[in-house]
Protein backbone atom coordinates (compact mmCIF):
# COMPACT_ATOMS: atom_id res chain seq x y z
CA UNK A 1 0.00 0.00 0.00
CA UNK A 2 2.92 2.55 0.65
CA UNK A 3 4.34 2.18 -2.44
CA UNK A 4 0.89 2.66 -3.96
CA UNK A 5 0.53 5.63 -1.71
CA UNK A 6 3.75 6.99 -3.08
CA UNK A 7 3.06 6.71 -6.60
CA UNK A 8 -0.46 8.55 -6.10
CA UNK A 9 0.98 11.38 -3.78
CA UNK A 10 4.02 11.90 -6.48
CA UNK A 11 1.49 12.28 -9.35
CA UNK A 12 -0.69 15.13 -7.74
CA UNK A 13 2.47 16.47 -6.69
CA UNK A 14 2.51 18.61 -9.84
CA UNK A 15 0.33 21.08 -10.69
CA UNK A 16 -0.20 20.19 -14.03
CA UNK A 17 -1.39 16.90 -13.20
CA UNK A 18 -3.70 18.42 -10.57
CA UNK A 19 -5.05 20.47 -13.48
CA UNK A 20 -5.84 17.46 -15.41
CA UNK A 21 -7.83 15.56 -12.88
CA UNK A 22 -9.34 18.61 -12.75
CA UNK A 23 -10.36 18.98 -15.95
CA UNK A 24 -11.03 15.17 -16.05
CA UNK A 25 -13.54 15.50 -13.32
CA UNK A 26 -16.19 17.05 -15.85
CA UNK A 27 -16.06 13.91 -18.32
CA UNK A 28 -13.52 11.71 -20.47
CA UNK A 29 -11.56 13.45 -22.80
CA UNK A 30 -9.06 12.99 -25.87
CA UNK A 31 -5.52 13.71 -25.27
CA UNK A 32 -5.54 16.57 -27.45
CA UNK A 33 -8.22 18.05 -25.60
CA UNK A 34 -6.59 17.70 -22.46
CA UNK A 35 -3.50 19.82 -23.68
CA UNK A 36 -5.22 22.68 -25.13
CA UNK A 37 -4.98 24.96 -21.98
CA UNK A 38 -1.59 24.50 -21.07
CA UNK A 39 1.49 25.99 -23.10
CA UNK A 40 3.64 22.73 -23.06
CA UNK A 41 3.95 20.87 -26.15
CA UNK A 42 1.59 17.50 -26.38
CA UNK A 43 5.19 14.76 -25.68
CA UNK A 44 4.81 16.76 -22.46
CA UNK A 45 1.12 15.69 -21.56
CA UNK A 46 1.84 12.56 -22.78
CA UNK A 47 4.54 12.15 -20.23
CA UNK A 48 2.09 13.65 -17.24
CA UNK A 49 -0.55 11.57 -18.67
CA UNK A 50 1.84 8.68 -18.51
CA UNK A 51 2.25 9.55 -14.81
CA UNK A 52 -1.24 9.59 -13.90
CA UNK A 53 -1.93 6.66 -15.57
CA UNK A 54 0.84 4.72 -13.63
CA UNK A 55 -0.86 6.27 -10.39
CA UNK A 56 -4.19 4.69 -11.37
CA UNK A 57 -5.28 8.08 -11.43
CA UNK A 58 -6.97 7.76 -15.16
CA UNK A 59 -6.76 5.35 -17.62
CA UNK A 60 -6.51 5.94 -21.31
CA UNK A 61 -8.23 3.71 -23.89
CA UNK A 62 -8.41 4.38 -28.12
CA UNK A 63 -11.17 4.85 -30.05
CA UNK A 64 -10.41 4.97 -33.25
CA UNK A 65 -8.11 7.09 -34.17
CA UNK A 66 -8.38 8.95 -30.52
CA UNK A 67 -6.85 8.60 -27.62
CA UNK A 68 -9.31 9.43 -24.40
CA UNK A 69 -8.99 9.84 -20.88
CA UNK A 70 -11.19 8.83 -18.07
CA UNK A 71 -10.88 9.94 -14.50
CA UNK A 72 -10.69 6.45 -12.13
CA UNK A 73 -11.82 7.71 -8.68
CA UNK A 74 -11.48 5.19 -6.64
CA UNK A 75 -7.52 5.10 -7.40
CA UNK A 76 -7.84 8.12 -4.84
CA UNK A 77 -9.63 6.41 -1.92
CA UNK A 78 -6.76 4.88 -0.22
CA UNK A 79 -4.70 8.42 -0.26
CA UNK A 80 -8.43 9.46 1.07
CA UNK A 81 -8.52 7.44 4.16
CA UNK A 82 -4.99 7.73 4.74
CA UNK A 83 -5.16 11.79 5.22
CA UNK A 84 -8.20 11.39 6.62
CA UNK A 85 -6.44 9.39 9.46
CA UNK A 86 -4.95 12.72 10.45
CA UNK A 87 -8.09 14.38 10.88
CA UNK A 88 -8.35 13.40 14.54
CA UNK A 89 -6.23 15.81 15.56
CA UNK A 90 -7.39 19.60 16.15
CA UNK A 91 -6.38 22.65 13.49
CA UNK A 92 -3.81 24.62 14.69
CA UNK A 93 -4.49 28.38 15.61
CA UNK A 94 -1.96 30.13 13.51
CA UNK A 95 -2.56 33.40 15.43
CA UNK A 96 -1.85 31.64 18.49
CA UNK A 97 1.09 29.62 17.33
CA UNK A 98 2.68 33.46 15.94
CA UNK A 99 2.09 34.77 19.79
CA UNK A 100 3.95 31.76 20.86
CA UNK A 101 6.68 32.03 18.49
CA UNK A 102 7.06 35.36 18.81
CA UNK A 103 7.58 34.65 22.85
CA UNK A 104 9.77 32.14 22.08
CA UNK A 105 11.82 33.80 20.24
CA UNK A 106 11.99 37.06 21.63
CA UNK A 107 10.89 39.09 18.80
Amino acid sequence: MTDTLDTVFAALADPTRRAILSMLLEDDMAVTDVAEPFDISLAAISKHLTILTRAGLISQDKRGRVKWCKLEPDALRAASVWMQSFGQFDPVDLDDFEKFLKVELGD
